[in-house]
Protein backbone atom coordinates (compact mmCIF):
# COMPACT_ATOMS: atom_id res chain seq x y z
CA UNK A 1 0.00 0.00 0.00
CA UNK A 2 1.37 3.84 0.16
CA UNK A 3 3.41 3.23 3.20
CA UNK A 4 4.38 -0.38 2.52
CA UNK A 5 6.40 -1.82 0.09
CA UNK A 6 8.12 -5.41 0.41
CA UNK A 7 11.54 -6.27 -2.44
CA UNK A 8 12.44 -10.27 -2.66
CA UNK A 9 15.27 -10.74 -5.10
CA UNK A 10 17.62 -13.35 -5.36
CA UNK A 11 20.94 -14.19 -7.64
CA UNK A 12 22.82 -17.58 -8.39
CA UNK A 13 26.22 -17.47 -10.46
CA UNK A 14 29.22 -19.68 -10.90
CA UNK A 15 31.93 -19.54 -12.75
CA UNK A 16 33.55 -22.90 -14.41
CA UNK A 17 37.11 -22.98 -15.19
CA UNK A 18 39.37 -25.97 -16.92
CA UNK A 19 42.73 -25.08 -16.21
CA UNK A 20 44.05 -28.01 -17.64
CA UNK A 21 42.97 -31.63 -18.95
CA UNK A 22 43.62 -32.77 -15.50
CA UNK A 23 42.22 -29.85 -13.35
CA UNK A 24 39.20 -27.71 -12.88
CA UNK A 25 38.02 -24.59 -10.46
CA UNK A 26 34.82 -23.59 -9.88
CA UNK A 27 33.52 -20.50 -7.41
CA UNK A 28 30.50 -18.32 -7.26
CA UNK A 29 27.83 -16.90 -4.96
CA UNK A 30 24.24 -17.97 -4.25
CA UNK A 31 22.45 -14.84 -2.37
CA UNK A 32 18.74 -13.83 -1.44
CA UNK A 33 17.81 -10.77 0.14
CA UNK A 34 14.24 -9.93 1.69
CA UNK A 35 13.56 -6.16 2.27
CA UNK A 36 10.52 -4.27 3.78
CA UNK A 37 10.15 -0.27 3.52
CA UNK A 38 7.57 1.35 5.58
CA UNK A 39 6.50 4.72 5.99
CA UNK A 40 5.32 5.76 9.42
CA UNK A 41 4.46 9.46 8.26
CA UNK A 42 6.10 12.23 6.20
CA UNK A 43 9.18 12.13 8.31
CA UNK A 44 9.91 9.05 9.37
CA UNK A 45 11.29 5.92 7.14
CA UNK A 46 12.13 2.19 7.96
CA UNK A 47 14.35 0.31 5.69
CA UNK A 48 14.59 -3.13 7.59
CA UNK A 49 16.57 -5.82 5.49
CA UNK A 50 17.32 -9.43 5.64
CA UNK A 51 20.02 -11.14 3.62
CA UNK A 52 21.44 -14.50 2.94
CA UNK A 53 25.08 -15.03 1.40
CA UNK A 54 27.09 -17.97 0.22
CA UNK A 55 30.48 -18.03 -1.50
CA UNK A 56 31.96 -21.29 -2.22
CA UNK A 57 35.40 -22.28 -4.45
CA UNK A 58 36.43 -25.49 -5.33
CA UNK A 59 38.99 -27.31 -6.97
CA UNK A 60 38.97 -30.75 -8.84
CA UNK A 61 42.00 -32.74 -10.07
CA UNK A 62 40.74 -35.42 -12.04
CA UNK A 63 43.17 -38.16 -14.26
CA UNK A 64 41.21 -40.78 -14.62
CA UNK A 65 42.53 -42.89 -11.80
CA UNK A 66 42.38 -40.33 -8.68
CA UNK A 67 39.89 -37.46 -8.39
CA UNK A 68 40.50 -34.96 -5.26
CA UNK A 69 38.20 -31.95 -4.77
CA UNK A 70 38.93 -29.34 -1.98
CA UNK A 71 36.09 -26.95 -1.35
CA UNK A 72 36.46 -23.46 0.97
CA UNK A 73 33.99 -20.69 1.74
CA UNK A 74 31.95 -18.53 3.68
CA UNK A 75 27.91 -18.06 4.55
CA UNK A 76 26.98 -14.89 5.89
CA UNK A 77 23.54 -14.08 7.71
CA UNK A 78 23.02 -10.54 7.65
CA UNK A 79 20.11 -8.10 9.40
CA UNK A 80 19.80 -4.71 8.35
CA UNK A 81 17.40 -1.85 10.21
CA UNK A 82 17.97 1.54 9.20
CA UNK A 83 15.74 4.42 9.86
CA UNK A 84 15.82 8.09 8.40
CA UNK A 85 13.88 10.83 10.30
CA UNK A 86 13.61 14.41 8.95
CA UNK A 87 13.64 16.45 11.93
CA UNK A 88 12.98 19.85 9.77
CA UNK A 89 14.23 21.54 6.64
CA UNK A 90 18.09 21.62 7.90
CA UNK A 91 18.70 18.77 9.51
CA UNK A 92 18.33 14.77 8.09
CA UNK A 93 18.96 12.19 10.99
CA UNK A 94 19.52 8.73 9.68
CA UNK A 95 20.23 5.80 12.55
CA UNK A 96 19.92 1.98 12.48
CA UNK A 97 21.56 -1.49 13.52
CA UNK A 98 22.60 -4.43 12.19
CA UNK A 99 23.91 -7.68 13.03
CA UNK A 100 25.95 -10.50 10.40
CA UNK A 101 26.42 -14.08 11.31
CA UNK A 102 29.33 -15.43 9.80
CA UNK A 103 30.20 -18.68 9.43
CA UNK A 104 33.75 -19.78 8.25
CA UNK A 105 34.64 -22.95 5.79
CA UNK A 106 38.84 -22.71 5.33
CA UNK A 107 38.78 -25.82 3.99
CA UNK A 108 37.17 -29.51 3.13
CA UNK A 109 39.24 -31.92 0.82
CA UNK A 110 37.87 -35.41 0.04
CA UNK A 111 38.75 -38.17 -2.77
CA UNK A 112 39.70 -41.31 -4.48
CA UNK A 113 42.71 -42.97 -4.94
CA UNK A 114 43.06 -45.89 -7.70
CA UNK A 115 39.51 -46.35 -7.66
CA UNK A 116 39.24 -47.63 -4.25
CA UNK A 117 40.58 -45.67 -1.39
CA UNK A 118 38.33 -43.00 -0.52
CA UNK A 119 39.35 -40.14 1.97
CA UNK A 120 37.81 -37.12 3.72
CA UNK A 121 39.71 -33.96 5.57
CA UNK A 122 38.05 -31.19 6.79
CA UNK A 123 39.76 -27.98 8.95
CA UNK A 124 36.85 -27.43 11.22
CA UNK A 125 34.41 -24.15 10.53
CA UNK A 126 34.61 -21.63 12.45
CA UNK A 127 31.80 -18.71 13.70
CA UNK A 128 31.41 -15.29 14.91
CA UNK A 129 28.87 -12.61 14.97
CA UNK A 130 29.47 -9.32 14.09
CA UNK A 131 27.63 -6.40 15.22
CA UNK A 132 26.79 -2.00 14.70
CA UNK A 133 24.73 0.53 15.31
CA UNK A 134 25.37 4.14 14.25
CA UNK A 135 23.72 7.45 14.07
CA UNK A 136 24.29 10.33 11.51
CA UNK A 137 23.07 13.99 10.83
CA UNK A 138 23.01 15.71 7.80
CA UNK A 139 22.96 19.32 8.42
CA UNK A 140 23.12 22.26 6.34
CA UNK A 141 24.47 25.40 8.42
CA UNK A 142 24.31 28.05 5.85
CA UNK A 143 22.83 28.06 1.97
CA UNK A 144 26.96 27.27 1.47
CA UNK A 145 28.01 25.20 4.21
CA UNK A 146 26.66 21.75 4.64
CA UNK A 147 27.94 18.97 7.07
CA UNK A 148 27.42 15.24 7.86
CA UNK A 149 28.67 13.85 11.40
CA UNK A 150 28.17 11.00 13.11
CA UNK A 151 29.44 7.87 15.00
CA UNK A 152 29.40 4.06 14.21
CA UNK A 153 29.98 1.42 17.03
CA UNK A 154 31.03 -1.85 15.77
CA UNK A 155 31.94 -5.05 17.75
CA UNK A 156 32.92 -8.31 16.81
CA UNK A 157 32.23 -11.65 18.93
CA UNK A 158 34.42 -15.51 18.31
CA UNK A 159 31.83 -18.06 18.93
CA UNK A 160 32.12 -22.25 19.70
CA UNK A 161 32.17 -24.48 18.89
CA UNK A 162 36.03 -23.78 18.37
CA UNK A 163 39.41 -23.98 18.63
CA UNK A 164 42.20 -21.06 20.43
CA UNK A 165 45.83 -21.80 19.23
CA UNK A 166 48.77 -20.86 22.08
CA UNK A 167 51.99 -20.03 20.14
CA UNK A 168 55.54 -20.03 21.19
CA UNK A 169 56.78 -16.75 19.08
CA UNK A 170 60.29 -16.92 20.41
CA UNK A 171 61.52 -17.48 16.43
CA UNK A 172 59.82 -14.22 14.19
CA UNK A 173 59.26 -16.46 11.45
CA UNK A 174 58.21 -19.82 12.78
CA UNK A 175 55.54 -19.95 15.32
CA UNK A 176 55.34 -23.05 17.38
CA UNK A 177 51.75 -24.05 18.66
CA UNK A 178 52.16 -24.93 22.38
CA UNK A 179 48.54 -25.61 23.42
CA UNK A 180 45.06 -25.96 22.07
CA UNK A 181 42.54 -24.55 23.75
CA UNK A 182 38.52 -26.19 23.34
CA UNK A 183 35.20 -24.04 23.13
CA UNK A 184 31.80 -25.45 23.26
CA UNK A 185 28.78 -24.60 20.84
CA UNK A 186 27.50 -21.97 21.49
CA UNK A 187 30.16 -19.80 23.59
CA UNK A 188 31.31 -16.62 23.17
CA UNK A 189 35.75 -16.78 23.66
CA UNK A 190 36.80 -13.83 22.61
CA UNK A 191 35.36 -10.33 21.66
CA UNK A 192 36.43 -6.74 20.21
CA UNK A 193 34.30 -3.78 21.57
CA UNK A 194 36.16 -0.83 21.12
CA UNK A 195 35.05 -0.33 17.83
CA UNK A 196 33.82 3.50 17.57
CA UNK A 197 33.86 4.56 14.52
CA UNK A 198 33.51 8.54 13.84
CA UNK A 199 32.48 10.18 10.61
CA UNK A 200 32.71 13.45 9.11
CA UNK A 201 32.14 15.22 6.27
CA UNK A 202 31.82 18.55 4.97
CA UNK A 203 30.48 20.53 2.22
CA UNK A 204 30.78 23.73 0.58
CA UNK A 205 29.81 25.55 -2.25
CA UNK A 206 31.86 27.92 -4.00
CA UNK A 207 29.04 29.04 -6.49
CA UNK A 208 26.50 27.75 -8.75
CA UNK A 209 28.62 25.78 -10.65
CA UNK A 210 31.79 24.49 -8.30
CA UNK A 211 31.94 23.30 -4.43
CA UNK A 212 34.58 22.02 -2.15
CA UNK A 213 34.54 18.85 -0.46
CA UNK A 214 36.68 17.00 2.65
CA UNK A 215 35.78 14.27 5.07
CA UNK A 216 37.46 11.70 7.76
CA UNK A 217 36.56 8.05 8.65
CA UNK A 218 37.56 5.69 10.44
CA UNK A 219 36.67 1.95 9.95
CA UNK A 220 37.29 -1.44 11.41
CA UNK A 221 37.79 -4.24 9.32
CA UNK A 222 36.30 -8.16 10.96
CA UNK A 223 37.20 -10.63 8.43
CA UNK A 224 40.14 -10.82 6.44
CA UNK A 225 41.06 -12.67 3.16
CA UNK A 226 43.57 -15.43 2.45
CA UNK A 227 45.01 -15.37 -0.67
CA UNK A 228 46.82 -19.27 -1.50
CA UNK A 229 48.50 -17.88 -4.63
CA UNK A 230 49.96 -14.98 -6.09
CA UNK A 231 47.86 -15.69 -9.24
CA UNK A 232 45.04 -13.52 -10.01
CA UNK A 233 42.73 -17.04 -8.84
CA UNK A 234 40.15 -16.71 -6.35
CA UNK A 235 42.33 -19.46 -4.19
CA UNK A 236 41.70 -18.13 -1.05
CA UNK A 237 39.69 -18.26 1.99
CA UNK A 238 38.19 -16.09 4.59
CA UNK A 239 39.08 -16.08 7.83
CA UNK A 240 37.54 -13.52 10.80
CA UNK A 241 39.85 -12.07 13.78
CA UNK A 242 40.56 -13.72 16.92
CA UNK A 243 42.37 -13.67 20.02
CA UNK A 244 45.12 -14.13 17.85
CA UNK A 245 44.53 -11.86 15.37
CA UNK A 246 43.68 -8.12 16.07
CA UNK A 247 40.62 -6.26 13.43
CA UNK A 248 42.60 -4.38 11.26
CA UNK A 249 41.60 -0.49 11.56
CA UNK A 250 42.35 2.16 8.84
CA UNK A 251 41.96 6.15 9.21
CA UNK A 252 41.32 8.11 6.16
CA UNK A 253 41.08 11.83 5.07
CA UNK A 254 40.01 12.81 1.68
CA UNK A 255 39.87 16.13 0.13
CA UNK A 256 38.12 17.11 -3.17
CA UNK A 257 37.18 19.89 -5.85
CA UNK A 258 33.57 19.28 -7.65
CA UNK A 259 32.75 21.19 -10.97
CA UNK A 260 30.16 21.35 -13.49
CA UNK A 261 30.08 22.94 -17.05
CA UNK A 262 27.73 23.15 -19.90
CA UNK A 263 24.72 23.38 -17.82
CA UNK A 264 25.23 21.04 -15.70
CA UNK A 265 25.90 18.35 -18.83
CA UNK A 266 29.20 17.45 -17.83
CA UNK A 267 30.09 17.03 -14.11
CA UNK A 268 34.09 16.86 -13.48
CA UNK A 269 36.09 15.92 -10.29
CA UNK A 270 39.67 15.71 -8.72
CA UNK A 271 39.85 14.51 -5.39
CA UNK A 272 42.75 13.10 -2.99
CA UNK A 273 43.01 10.86 -0.09
CA UNK A 274 45.43 9.54 2.47
CA UNK A 275 44.85 6.39 4.64
CA UNK A 276 46.52 4.65 7.67
CA UNK A 277 46.08 1.16 8.77
CA UNK A 278 46.60 -0.54 11.48
CA UNK A 279 47.48 -3.94 12.63
CA UNK A 280 47.12 -5.11 8.66
CA UNK A 281 47.70 -8.61 7.83
CA UNK A 282 49.99 -10.57 5.44
CA UNK A 283 52.09 -13.91 5.32
CA UNK A 284 55.58 -14.62 6.07
CA UNK A 285 57.72 -16.38 3.28
CA UNK A 286 56.91 -19.36 2.41
CA UNK A 287 53.57 -19.62 3.90
CA UNK A 288 51.66 -22.66 4.02
CA UNK A 289 47.85 -21.87 3.26
CA UNK A 290 45.82 -24.63 1.36
CA UNK A 291 44.67 -27.02 4.48
CA UNK A 292 46.44 -25.46 7.46
CA UNK A 293 44.47 -26.08 10.43
CA UNK A 294 47.01 -23.85 11.72
CA UNK A 295 47.37 -21.04 9.22
CA UNK A 296 47.25 -18.61 11.96
CA UNK A 297 50.76 -19.32 13.17
CA UNK A 298 51.80 -18.34 9.25
CA UNK A 299 49.90 -14.68 9.74
CA UNK A 300 52.32 -11.55 10.57
CA UNK A 301 51.02 -8.51 11.57
CA UNK A 302 51.96 -4.57 10.76
CA UNK A 303 51.04 -1.46 9.61
CA UNK A 304 50.11 0.10 5.91
CA UNK A 305 49.46 3.55 4.45
CA UNK A 306 48.09 4.46 1.43
CA UNK A 307 47.40 7.90 -1.16
CA UNK A 308 46.23 8.85 -4.21
CA UNK A 309 44.32 10.88 -6.50
CA UNK A 310 40.79 9.96 -8.33
CA UNK A 311 40.29 12.19 -11.85
CA UNK A 312 36.57 12.35 -13.26
CA UNK A 313 34.66 13.87 -16.30
CA UNK A 314 31.43 12.54 -16.79
CA UNK A 315 28.43 13.28 -19.15
CA UNK A 316 24.99 12.08 -18.18
CA UNK A 317 22.69 13.84 -20.64
CA UNK A 318 22.00 13.37 -24.30
CA UNK A 319 22.33 10.63 -26.31
CA UNK A 320 25.91 9.88 -26.24
CA UNK A 321 26.67 9.91 -22.04
CA UNK A 322 29.42 8.27 -19.96
CA UNK A 323 32.58 9.08 -18.40
CA UNK A 324 36.63 8.91 -18.14
CA UNK A 325 38.03 8.36 -14.98
CA UNK A 326 41.75 8.27 -13.96
CA UNK A 327 43.14 7.20 -10.30
CA UNK A 328 46.98 7.41 -9.14
CA UNK A 329 47.14 5.11 -6.26
CA UNK A 330 49.76 3.63 -4.28
CA UNK A 331 49.32 1.18 -0.63
CA UNK A 332 52.48 -0.02 1.18
CA UNK A 333 52.91 -2.16 4.13
CA UNK A 334 55.13 -2.32 6.98
CA UNK A 335 55.85 -5.15 8.75
CA UNK A 336 58.58 -6.15 11.10
CA UNK A 337 58.63 -10.32 10.18
CA UNK A 338 58.70 -9.27 6.38
CA UNK A 339 60.89 -8.02 3.67
CA UNK A 340 63.71 -8.10 6.74
CA UNK A 341 61.14 -5.19 8.42
CA UNK A 342 61.30 -2.99 5.41
CA UNK A 343 58.22 -1.26 3.93
CA UNK A 344 57.31 -3.15 0.18
CA UNK A 345 54.29 -3.04 -1.40
CA UNK A 346 50.87 -4.45 -0.95
CA UNK A 347 49.79 -7.18 -3.37
CA UNK A 348 46.82 -5.01 -4.48
CA UNK A 349 49.22 -1.76 -5.12
CA UNK A 350 48.05 -0.66 -8.52
CA UNK A 351 49.44 2.63 -9.19
CA UNK A 352 47.18 3.14 -12.60
CA UNK A 353 43.44 2.55 -13.24
CA UNK A 354 41.94 4.28 -16.33
CA UNK A 355 38.77 3.62 -17.54
CA UNK A 356 36.52 5.37 -20.67
CA UNK A 357 33.14 3.87 -20.70
CA UNK A 358 30.54 5.26 -23.51
CA UNK A 359 26.63 4.60 -24.20
CA UNK A 360 25.02 6.06 -27.17
CA UNK A 361 21.43 5.78 -27.89
CA UNK A 362 20.71 4.90 -31.73
CA UNK A 363 17.42 5.44 -31.45
CA UNK A 364 15.28 4.72 -28.62
CA UNK A 365 14.85 1.19 -29.29
CA UNK A 366 18.88 0.23 -30.02
CA UNK A 367 21.85 1.03 -28.04
CA UNK A 368 25.54 0.75 -28.39
CA UNK A 369 27.49 0.92 -25.52
CA UNK A 370 31.78 0.13 -24.88
CA UNK A 371 34.22 0.44 -22.32
CA UNK A 372 38.03 0.47 -22.28
CA UNK A 373 40.06 -0.21 -18.80
CA UNK A 374 43.44 -0.59 -17.86
CA UNK A 375 45.17 -0.96 -14.56
CA UNK A 376 48.75 -1.93 -13.84
CA UNK A 377 50.18 -5.24 -12.91
CA UNK A 378 50.56 -5.49 -9.21
CA UNK A 379 53.51 -6.32 -7.76
CA UNK A 380 54.33 -9.58 -7.15
CA UNK A 381 57.58 -12.01 -5.42
CA UNK A 382 59.86 -14.00 -8.45
CA UNK A 383 63.23 -15.21 -8.59
CA UNK A 384 65.52 -13.21 -9.68
CA UNK A 385 69.08 -15.83 -9.99
CA UNK A 386 69.86 -19.52 -8.39
CA UNK A 387 72.33 -20.89 -6.55
CA UNK A 388 73.95 -24.40 -6.06
CA UNK A 389 74.04 -25.84 -2.70
CA UNK A 390 75.19 -29.84 -2.06
CA UNK A 391 74.46 -30.75 -5.83
CA UNK A 392 71.16 -29.44 -5.78
CA UNK A 393 69.70 -25.73 -7.20
CA UNK A 394 67.81 -23.73 -5.45
CA UNK A 395 66.16 -20.21 -6.29
CA UNK A 396 66.98 -16.27 -5.34
CA UNK A 397 63.92 -14.27 -5.21
CA UNK A 398 63.18 -10.76 -4.73
CA UNK A 399 62.41 -8.69 -2.06
CA UNK A 400 58.62 -8.78 -1.71
CA UNK A 401 56.57 -7.51 -4.14
CA UNK A 402 59.15 -5.58 -6.00
CA UNK A 403 58.54 -6.87 -9.67
CA UNK A 404 55.59 -6.24 -12.04
CA UNK A 405 54.60 -8.17 -15.38
CA UNK A 406 52.39 -6.88 -18.02
CA UNK A 407 49.53 -4.57 -17.17
CA UNK A 408 46.04 -5.50 -17.34
CA UNK A 409 44.18 -4.08 -20.28
CA UNK A 410 40.46 -5.22 -22.31
CA UNK A 411 38.40 -3.53 -24.50
CA UNK A 412 34.12 -4.35 -24.36
CA UNK A 413 31.56 -3.92 -26.48
CA UNK A 414 27.50 -4.40 -26.18
CA UNK A 415 24.43 -3.97 -28.56
CA UNK A 416 21.25 -3.74 -27.09
CA UNK A 417 17.76 -3.89 -28.86
CA UNK A 418 13.98 -2.98 -27.16
CA UNK A 419 12.41 -5.69 -28.98
CA UNK A 420 8.97 -4.09 -27.99
CA UNK A 421 8.38 -0.93 -30.66
CA UNK A 422 6.86 1.01 -28.03
CA UNK A 423 7.17 1.16 -24.54
CA UNK A 424 4.67 -1.01 -22.59
CA UNK A 425 3.56 -1.89 -19.23
CA UNK A 426 6.37 -4.81 -19.91
CA UNK A 427 9.81 -4.63 -22.24
CA UNK A 428 11.76 -7.30 -23.05
CA UNK A 429 15.38 -6.85 -24.51
CA UNK A 430 17.96 -8.87 -26.70
CA UNK A 431 22.03 -7.85 -25.83
CA UNK A 432 24.64 -9.20 -27.98
CA UNK A 433 28.21 -7.99 -26.16
CA UNK A 434 31.95 -9.08 -26.46
CA UNK A 435 34.40 -8.92 -23.72
CA UNK A 436 37.97 -8.07 -24.83
CA UNK A 437 37.11 -7.78 -28.05
CA UNK A 438 40.62 -7.13 -29.44
CA UNK A 439 41.84 -10.42 -27.82
CA UNK A 440 44.23 -9.16 -24.91
CA UNK A 441 46.40 -11.72 -23.56
CA UNK A 442 46.18 -10.65 -20.14
CA UNK A 443 48.84 -12.32 -17.28
CA UNK A 444 47.01 -14.87 -14.98
CA UNK A 445 50.07 -15.64 -13.67
CA UNK A 446 53.60 -16.32 -14.14
CA UNK A 447 55.12 -20.09 -13.52
CA UNK A 448 58.95 -20.97 -13.98
CA UNK A 449 60.23 -24.25 -15.53
CA UNK A 450 63.66 -25.95 -15.99
CA UNK A 451 64.42 -26.64 -19.34
CA UNK A 452 64.01 -30.35 -19.88
CA UNK A 453 66.80 -30.40 -22.41
CA UNK A 454 68.87 -28.00 -20.32
CA UNK A 455 68.30 -28.86 -16.31
CA UNK A 456 70.69 -25.17 -15.68
CA UNK A 457 68.44 -23.16 -17.90
CA UNK A 458 64.68 -21.79 -16.03
CA UNK A 459 61.71 -20.28 -18.22
CA UNK A 460 59.24 -18.40 -17.65
CA UNK A 461 55.62 -18.49 -19.15
CA UNK A 462 52.58 -16.73 -19.02
CA UNK A 463 49.28 -18.61 -18.47
CA UNK A 464 46.17 -16.20 -18.97
CA UNK A 465 42.31 -17.46 -19.31
CA UNK A 466 40.45 -15.32 -21.93
CA UNK A 467 41.40 -13.40 -25.32
CA UNK A 468 37.48 -13.01 -26.16
CA UNK A 469 34.24 -14.02 -24.64
CA UNK A 470 30.94 -13.57 -26.92
CA UNK A 471 27.78 -13.64 -24.75
CA UNK A 472 24.04 -12.85 -25.83
CA UNK A 473 21.35 -12.44 -23.25
CA UNK A 474 17.23 -11.78 -23.20
CA UNK A 475 15.97 -10.01 -20.32
CA UNK A 476 12.17 -9.14 -19.25
CA UNK A 477 10.80 -6.89 -17.42
CA UNK A 478 7.25 -6.19 -15.92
Amino acid sequence: NDNNRIFLSGYFGRDVVKLSDLLNMDYGNTTVTFRWNHVFNKRIFMDASTIYSNYRWELGVQDGVTSVDWTTGITDKDQHLDFTFYANPENTIKFGVQGIAHTFRPGKIGGQFNDSTTFDYMIPNTHSIEAAAYVSNEQEITSRLSVIYGLRYSAFFNQGPGEVLVFDKTDPQNYVVTDTLHYGAGDIFNSYTNGFEPRLSLRYILNKTSSLKASYNRMYQYVQLASNSTASLPIDFWFPASPNIKPQRADQVALGYFRNFRDNMLETSVEVYYKTMKNTVDFRDHANLILNADYETEIRTGTGYSYGVEFLVKKQVGKLTGWVSYTYSRTFKKIPEINKGKTYQASYDKPHDFAIVVSYDVTDRLNLAGNWIFTSAPPRTMPTGRFEYGGGIGPVYSDRNTIRIFPYHRLDLSMTWRLNKKKQRYEHFLNVSVYNAYMRKNPLQITFREDPEKPRVTHAYMDYLYRIVPSISYNFNF
